[in-house]
């Protein structure tokens, strides 16, 4: 760890409906001398906060601009269907998108599923947010299709959801700034993808994978290579006793 690094914070944004606890945990077990600074953000605004270098990197729903940022995805997450517990949907353990052609379906305007024709009928406005969403449903009026988490994130009791098995899916990605990609950054990324503290891609990893390298140069010097000498002539009991034999002068009777 460098003085910069030490004295540095790492700030790491992250949308709604993703929770980045577990990588919290360890980036403080691992790096305690660097302060990780955390930074909710709206969906439509998380690749902002990267370009603009409000934030080290981001954990956010693709697709990004991978002209700029880079991004690797993590996790697929379910798509449901958010509707009151005594809705006749509920019936059904998973749903299609065709269940839903007599339904009015609210697409908040921070949407996070990319549609290319979107299901049932539409509601008289476009919500703000998908918690604006959730209200109306609440208020029996139209479904909402949102990633599980963010029907999680926004949990009533007179609500409940169901799968819809055939719709799209919404990907969660680990994203920065490609011309950004810092010491501070790989660890971050050997962190949430699940590498060891030896296994770590940043400086320390860079010295790790020297050190066998170092060790094979030294034995290889220690051991300097033997000239071959001369073999020697190999010995035979058998050819021995044969000589013996041969070499004895005949008795005569």
């Amino acid at each position: 760890m460098t003085e910069n690094q030490a004295t540095s914070s790492f700030r790491l944004a992250y949308v709604p409906g993703v929770t980045p606890s577990k990588w919290i945990r360890i980036w403080e077990q691992r790096l305690p001398e660097v302060p990780l600074t955390l930074l909710p953000v709206a969906a439509a605004g998380a690749e902002q906060v990267l370009t603009a270098g409000t934030a080290d990197v981001a954990l956010l729903r693709l697709p990004v601009d991978r002209t700029v940022l880079s991004a690797i995805p993590l996790y697929t997450e379910t798509t449901v269907v958010v509707m009151p517990k005594d809705h006749e949907l509920t019936e059904d353990e998973e749903l299609l998108v065709e269940q839903l052609a007599d339904e009015v379906i609210w697409h908040p305007q921070d949407e996070t599923i990319h549609w290319e024709t979107r299901p049932g009928q539409p509601g008289f406005e476009r919500p703000v947010t998908t918690g604006d969403a959730i209200e109306l449903v609440a208020a029996r009026v139209g479904l909402l299709v949102v990633p599980q988490s963010l029907a999680r994130l926004h949990h009533r009791r007179d609500l409940t959801y169901r799968p819809l098995v055939d719709a799209p899916q919404s990907q969660v990605a680990l994203s920065w700034p490609e011309q950004r990609t810092t010491d501070l950054v790989e660890e971050f990324i050997g962190i949430v993808r699940g590498r060891t503290v030896n296994s770590s891609r940043g400086r320390t990893a860079a010295a790790a994978e020297a050190k066998p390298q170092v060790r094979k140069d030294r034995k290889t010097a220690a051991a300097p290579a033997r000239k071959p000498g001369p073999k020697p002539a190999a010995r035979s009991s058998r050819g021995g006793a044969a000589a013996a034999k041969r070499g004895k002068p005949r008795r005569r009777g």
